[in-house]
């Protein structure tokens, strides 16, 4: 793991060890792969926030494939609540009663704070023989036919065969590589909140979505349960002043309006947002030795969760990827390798930016035709069901994507 490798060497570097970056080392030991992470913050970092909170079934999926029992260990200690409600302007449109799990069986969604997913990723990597390096921010790669070498900020070089980016929206990798990200930001501002759930009186588990909540002056509030506690969401205006809703003391002035009030002595995170949608121009380089995934690739809004459900099979599809480049006969096959994942996956990025702009657009109400469809959709959704369920699935834009490997 040296400089003094030689340029044969088959060892990978993935850059960041966040979940996503973590899931790429387990990917890559899984393909038989010697691999390293190359963490710039220390071990003992502290990690706030719930962050990344909810697991399709197609994560688990890809996780129990990756590292045998780690789904069902993410599913069996997030939360999969048994309801979902949806309210606009506080009168109930629509609500979903799903049947209690099995747990001999992956459930169709996990719901646990990103510090406990990276707990058992972190231990199943260590489990199979990552190797992690902390305090060691990349300040500059070496990119070649042959490879790629990586210099840090502590003095150290590391020569790889490929290195798989995964230092999140501000990548070093990314800019090394010269690689762009391309799209728009919403003009208006979410606030998420995090509170610790009251163990002896807990709420009824359920996700609630608010259209035009009444007693937030009609803004849109999203109650998310994870184990442990609460994510709320509340959707700003673009007029909005943000300290009048953001930090601790703002958000103690209006979360008693739209839940019990002791939770606002309970607030343990408090974080702004705006909805992104940018994806990077290519998820390679021109040499093909460096792989983009998860947040270095590309950043959407939470609504759909569509950030770690998407990098997990990035992860994955670009592990099988390094794996059939280090088979290769030829450089031409190694780098055909390589494309292909880079294609594949800036092919669902984009799919998963569009969704992202369909689901802003039906959140934010902004345009005329979008505001009566909803006004509409809720007086008829008392009759008619399937209004009801346009209403609660649209702030996550469309469910499904171009084909199995693409969804996320």
């Amino acid at each position: 793991m040296s400089s003094h490798q030689t340029k044969e060497s088959n060892l990978v570097l993935v850059v960041g060890a966040g979940p996503v970056g973590m899931t790429a080392a387990l990917a890559l030991r899984n393909q038989g792969i010697p691999v390293a992470i190359l963490e710039a913050e220390a071990e003992s970092r502290l990690r706030p926030g719930s962050r990344a909170i909810f697991l399709h079934k197609a994560t688990l999926q890809w996780l129990e494939e990756i590292s045998p029992t780690l789904g069902f260990t993410m599913a069996s200690h997030g939360v999969v609540w048994p309801v979902k409600r949806t309210f606009f302007q506080g009168r109930e449109v629509y609500a979903r009663t799903y049947p209690t799990p099995d747990p001999n069986v992956l459930p169709p969604f996990t719901s646990l704070p990103q510090v406990e997913i990276e707990k058992y990723l972190y231990q199943a990597c260590i489990d199979r023989g990552v190797k992690f390096v902390w305090s060691a921010r990349v300040h500059s790669l070496s990119i070649t036919p042959e490879g790629v070498k990586v210099s840090t900020d502590n003095g150290q070089t590391y020569a790889a065969a490929y290195v798989v980016g995964a230092d999140g929206a501000h990548s070093e990798v990314r800019h090394a590589a010269h690689i762009e990200m391309e799209g728009t930001r919403s003009a208006n501002t979410f606030v998420v909140v995090d509170v610790v759930e009251d163990e002896e009186n807990p709420l009824p588990l359920a996700r609630v979505f608010h259209y035009e909540h009444p007693s937030v002056g009609g803004r849109n509030v999203l109650f998310v349960p994870f184990a442990g506690g609460w994510r709320i969401d509340l959707q700003l205006r673009e007029t909005d002043a943000m300290e009048d809703y953001t930090g601790i003391e703002g958000v103690r002035r209006w979360l008693p309006l739209v839940m019990d009030k002791k939770y606002a002595d309970r607030i343990t995170w408090v974080s702004t947002y705006q909805f992104l949608q940018v994806v990077a121009k290519s998820f390679t380089d021109a040499q093909h030795r460096i792989l983009l995934v998860g947040e270095a690739a590309h950043l959407f809004a939470p609504f759909g969760a569509r950030g770690f459900n998407s990098g997990v099979p990035d992860a994955a599809i670009a592990a099988q990827a390094i794996r059939r480049a280090l088979d290769a006969s030829s450089k031409a096959d190694a780098d055909r390798a390589i494309e292909s994942f880079a294609e594949q996956r800036h092919y669902a990025a984009d799919y998963n930016r569009n969704a992202a702009g369909i689901a802003l657009e039906h959140i934010q109400g902004s345009s005329t035709g979008m505001r009566a469809k909803r006004y509409i959709g809720a007086a008829l959704a008392p009759a008619w069901h399937e209004l009801g369920r346009w209403l609660d699935e649209g702030p996550y834009g469309p469910r499904s994507g171009p084909s199995a490997t693409t969804k996320y």
